[in-house]
């Protein structure tokens, strides 16, 4: 009976505390606290308002401090517990707790790992909130709490069932720390350890990234304490710390103190409950299961991975978080062993323990200096990640030096092992699990940690300066400190010979500090940053490096504008790689890594500095690339490697001693392709040695780490050279003699036709004013003077990119005005695409839209780029057969039809499935027309990467329009191209942002033309005066960025061209206005140029790709 008292006692104070009226959640909460006191005693029911505050459940359950549950209590009448299943903060509870109890008061449900095993209702309220008692409903809450507080929650046996469960709790960990963060005052224990983590790992560490990382820090402490010291005995957060392994005394002390006895309570039941499902966790069978090893996966690190996976795939993501699969890590570890040996002279490889004399880079310069005796071959991992290159070291070096002299291993990794091998990592979940994981691997080789032995792999920001600083404000501070310290030491004394990896892809990197991005530009040891700083003045720094800046080629700026490709991560690591060997003076760079840097434009100084660094150079492309959806020569799949969508490749350098470098490095490149199993048996098989090299030779001036030519004549060939596509086309217009023929004003042509056509003017007079040369113009005056419409033909062209002006167009001044844009240009609405058939230099550039008549110089002067105009319509002459043989009748605009070849429209219309029209533009949605078609053609000869990528092709002869089968990719070009063209015909406009401004009154005469870059403060790095174009001393345009200065279309740098062509004249309000909307219109032309090649790569990018199935 005693229970049945309890059980009414409990619900008599509750109906007691309805009538009053004004119960809340809260009024409960004691009643509900001595039912289970009373029922369970030695059970302790915390209801603890701090903790609540910061997200734990409203009771905590334990016995000997050991959790067994939670309560989480709701209003009697209020939000249904229906409602309240559905709510953010129980999901939050049921994916992180195991032991869990739902309650208003009167039903109580009780879950188990996330599922729903009972629930019951004690009692339901009735009228004047009086309760009325179920049928055995007190039996039923009795059997439900007991089975609560009892309950054996299943033992954890499977290492994809623990990572996922302590996901959830890491999740609910850092949300509770994010709370108290927030709760604490700023002299807070939390606050001071962010303080350490900005002051000496991560200066921009947000809070919520605090949290992240304090989180993760005690999962994989309390994960690494577990399994690297199995036990029998019980493990919770107190025994933890003495149980991690002493290979990382930096974590033994930091868990200490965040995970210690001086943890914040409010934080305490969480971590408390991971401990407790740790100690559930079947410890022999997860460790038996790490043991799998296989050459696509690595357990601990699918462990990882499938943690991280759960509880932020967006950082995994962002992090570039990847297990390197074991035949990609084993080609490369058994590449630099062979290296080591055969340019080194090091028999022994990577197990080499020859030892050098080292003078203190400190010391260098002292009167003293001092030596010290140290290894040869030292070995780095700046991305450690899970330690998987540094394991694969360790296992090459016991597997084929000491599986036969087992006796002599310990003495050899205590001496020559351990003090040589070295780690960079920044995150601490994958830290953590890196020791774990190579302290497990020489526990199998049978060696035992000394007391005072570590893992050399350390917390450290790679990308940051490593700097030497003193000890913190409190212990905290000073473990950082320590752990910074000896990466420091590592990147500025020990003479690194091999650095090797996996580098985290990230194309928005996270990992900006100055030291890096200085780097990058060739700068080293400068505090301020350089990143805006103009070419001269960075050459003027003192260690400026020109073949460690990426930023340049052939001493020239890249002249990108948005090259964000160049701040992706990798080729950050890539750039710290090099330069740490440089600081040996030789050595080998061996990474898998994005496969981006090898062809694009963008990445051509990257490629130049690594020849001017390296020796030898070894790519080995194998290629993957989803996004681009490629296949094998043969045309069967091609298979990436990774479970990723990013081609890569592997970047072998070497860098031998003493060699000056005058000549650039021997490039030698190969490809796999195929399946992906194919492809791992080939990198198990083969080494440097047995690979197929091609050699190759990076010219000038994309010095491409790929055969591109060969190996995409075929695709490009694909596409419709444009000269099939549009049938009728012709050369510009030539005069002969510009300097008459064409003029800025309406009226000076007029007025030179009038002096031209007088015959009391003589014929020398006119050669020699008009520079007329050895034209024979006897004829030509006659006809004019005879002619009284005469001033019909001034009309406007397109002389230059973003140039109109006035001609006299008529054959008898002009020596090819070019029929066909007499038939369908000059008196008619048209588009005209311009392109040339060559260019001198590699580099396609050459394309622009005119609606005048175009002069052949358009976008260059040099006679080998002469551009092609190729009108979109044809207007029909009524006299005889239409041009191209078209005579059907059209209802457009004075009867024209599109000048589009019947065939490429039929291969249009049968990929993107849409029907043809004659005129204007379609709906793309059932039809498409001419318009469209010209606007697409526009946007992909806009593309970047086209233009790099068929480079060599484009220089030798007309482009060719590849086309795609994607709709949507075919709309979104339409589009941009329509912007394009909008913006080179001046009938669009870019932003006002981006238009400069002309603050300075004067005569407003061009004396000359000159670009001042903008000037950034050398503290502050703020802008403090805008890129400048002088036209004389005193009158400027400002707000002209470098980018848009350095602009060309064609051979001609269009900001520049535009004025020089006006040297000597007053430009007037209208010049000014228009030079203005040019330089917005280019400023919005680079993005919209960014625009077409995103849309291409999020649609497969090149080649371009047939709709998906």
């Amino acid at each position: 009976m005693a229970k049945d008292t309890t059980l009414v006692n409990y619900y008599t104070a509750v109906e007691k505390a309805l009538k009053l009226g004004n119960a809340t959640e809260h009024t409960h909460r004691p009643a509900l606290k001595t039912l289970m006191d009373t029922l369970f005693p030695g059970v302790v029911a915390t209801n603890e308002p701090t903790r609540i505050k910061c997200g734990a459940p409203d009771f905590i359950l334990t016995r000997d401090n050991t959790p067994l549950g939670y309560i989480e209590t709701k209003k009697v009448i209020g939000v249904s517990l229906d409602q309240t299943e559905k709510s953010d903060q129980l999901k939050r509870y049921l994916e992180s707790l195991s032991n869990l109890i739902l309650t208003d008061y009167l039903e109580f449900r009780w879950y188990v790992n996330g599922e729903k095993r009972l629930a019951y209702r004690l009692a339901t309220v009735g009228a004047g909130n009086k309760l009325k008692l179920e049928p055995n409903g007190q039996e039923q809450v009795k059997e439900l709490l007991t089975a609560f507080i009892n309950a054996k929650v299943p033992t954890v046996a499977s290492p994809e069932e623990l990572a996922e469960r302590m996901a959830t709790i890491a999740r609910l960990t850092r949300d509770t720390i994010k709370r108290t963060f927030e709760d604490e005052d700023k002299g807070g224990s939390l606050h001071k350890q962010l303080i350490g983590f900005r002051e000496v790992l991560l200066p921009d560490l947000t809070p919520e990234e605090f949290a992240d990382m304090y989180a993760q820090t005690i999962c994989y402490g309390l994960f690494a304490a577990r399994f690297s010291n199995p036990s029998n005995r019980a493990f919770t957060r107190e025994t933890a710390a003495y149980r991690l392994p002493k290979t990382n005394p930096f974590l033994r002390k930091m868990f200490g103190y965040i995970a210690g006895p001086e943890l914040d309570e409010r934080v305490t039941w969480i971590v408390d409950d991971l401990a407790e499902l740790l100690n559930r966790t079947d410890a022999e069978a997860i460790l038996k299961d790490f043991g799998k090893r296989t050459k696509q996966e690595d357990p601990v690190v699918h462990f990882y991975e499938t943690f991280l996976a759960a509880y932020d795939q967006k950082m995994r993501e962002a992090r570039g978080v990847y297990y390197t699969p074991e035949p990609v890590v084993s080609y490369i570890v058994r590449s630099v062993d062979r290296l080591l040996k055969t340019d080194f002279g090091l028999p022994m490889g990577l197990a080499d323990d020859t030892k050098i004399t080292l003078t203190s880079k400190k010391e260098a310069e002292s009167d003293q200096p001092k030596t010290s005796e140290t290894h040869k071959v030292q070995i780095l991992d700046p991305a450690t990640g899970t330690g998987t290159f540094l394991y694969a070291v360790i296992s090459h070096i016991y597997e084929n030096n000491f599986a036969n002299n087992k006796g002599m291993w310990d003495g050899y990794v205590a001496e020559h092992l351990l003090p040589r091998l070295f780690g960079f990592e920044l995150l601490m979940a994958p830290y953590t699990v890196a020791h774990l994981k190579l302290g497990l691997l020489l526990a199998e080789t049978g060696y035992t940690f000394q007391s005072n032995e570590r893992l050399k792999v350390y917390l450290t920001n790679t990308l940051e300066e490593g700097f030497d600083v003193e000890g913190g404000k409190f212990p905290f501070d000073k473990w950082l400190v320590e752990e910074a310290n000896a990466a420091s030491e590592v990147n500025y004394q020990a003479p690194v010979m091999v650095v090797l990896g996996n580098p985290p892809y990230s194309g928005h990197s996270s990992n900006n500090s100055i030291w890096i991005d200085n780097l990058m530009r060739g700068i080293e040891n400068q505090p301020e940053k350089v990143k805006s700083e103009k070419l001269e003045k960075r050459q003027e720094k003192k260690g400026y490096n020109p073949n460690g800046d990426y930023f340049t080629v052939d001493g020239k700026p890249l002249g990108e504008r948005n090259p964000k490709w160049l701040n992706d991560d990798y080729v950050k690591f890539i750039r710290f790689a090099q330069w740490r060997i440089e600081q040996t003076g030789y050595g080998i760079l061996a990474f898998i890594s994005n496969h981006g840097y090898l062809d694009n434009p963008t990445f051509r100084g990257m490629r130049q500095s690594l020849m001017h660094t390296f020796d030898d150079i070894y790519i080995l492309d194998l290629h993957g690339n989803s996004k681009k959806k490629e296949r094998s020569p043969d045309g069967s799949p091609d298979e990436n490697v990774f479970d990723i969508q990013q081609g890569v490749s592997i970047g072998i350098f070497v860098k031998r001693p003493g060699n000056n470098l005058k000549v650039p490095a021997k490039v030698k490149h190969a490809h796999f392709y195929g399946k992906r199993e194919e492809k791992y048996q080939k990198l198990l098989e083969g080494d440097l040695d047995s690979t197929d090299w091609k050699t190759l030779a990076p010219e000038a001036p994309f010095y491409l780490f790929s055969p591109q030519n060969i190996n995409l004549l075929a695709e490009y060939n694909q596409g419709w050279k444009i000269t099939e596509a549009f049938p009728i086309n012709v050369l510009g217009f030539q005069t002969h003699r510009d300097n008459f023929a064409v003029a800025f004003e309406k009226a000076a042509i007029r007025s030179r036709i009038e002096t031209f056509r007088n015959l009391e003017v003589k014929d020398e007079e006119l050669r020699e004013q008009y520079q007329l040369g050895t034209w024979n113009f006897k004829q030509a005056r006659l006809k004019l003077h005879s002619n009284p419409t005469w001033e019909k033909v001034i009309i406007g062209c397109l002389y230059r990119a973003f140039d109109k002006r006035f001609c006299y167009y008529s054959e008898i001044v002009m020596d090819r005005p070019r029929r066909e844009l007499l038939d369908n240009v000059v008196k008619y609405e048209n588009f005209c695409l311009l392109s040339s058939r060559q260019q001198a230099t590699l580099g396609y550039k050459h394309c622009f839209v005119a609606r005048e008549p175009a002069n052949d110089c358009v976008v260059s002067t040099t006679s080998r780029e002469a551009n092609q105009v190729f009108p979109l319509y044809l207007y029909p002459d009524k006299s005889k057969p239409q041009l191209g043989g078209i005579e059907e009748t059209s209802t457009a605009p004075d009867g024209r039809r599109p000048n589009l070849a019947p065939t490429f429209i039929e291969d249009i219309t049968k990929r993107i499935g849409l029907n043809f029209i004659q005129d204007g533009k379609g709906d793309l949605q059932t039809t498409f027309g001419p318009e469209d078609v010209f606007n697409y053609i526009y946007a992909v000869f806009h593309s970047s990467t086209y233009r790099s990528r068929y480079a060599e092709f484009l220089k030798i002869d007309f482009p060719r329009v590849p086309l795609t089968s994607q709709i949507e990719l075919f709309r979104a070009l339409c589009g941009l191209g329509e912007k394009l063209v909008g913006l080179h015909l001046m009938e669009q406009f870019g932003p006002q942002t981006d238009t400069p401004s002309y603050p300075i009154s004067g005569e407003n005469i061009v004396e000359f033309v000159k670009y001042t870059e903008p000037i950034v403060g050398e503290i502050t790095g703020k802008l403090q005066q805008p890129g400048r174009v002088w036209i004389s001393k005193q009158q400027y345009f400002e707000g002209v960025p470098p980018e848009v200065w350095e602009f060309h279309i064609g051979g001609y740098q269009v900001c520049e061209k535009w004025l020089k062509d006006r040297k000597g004249r007053k430009l007037t309000f209208d010049d000014l206005k228009h030079y203005q909307r040019v330089v917005a219109a280019l400023a919005q032309t680079s993005r919209l140029m960014a625009e077409v090649d995103s849309i291409i790569e999020e649609h497969g990018g090149w080649p371009l790709q047939s709709a998906t199935p």
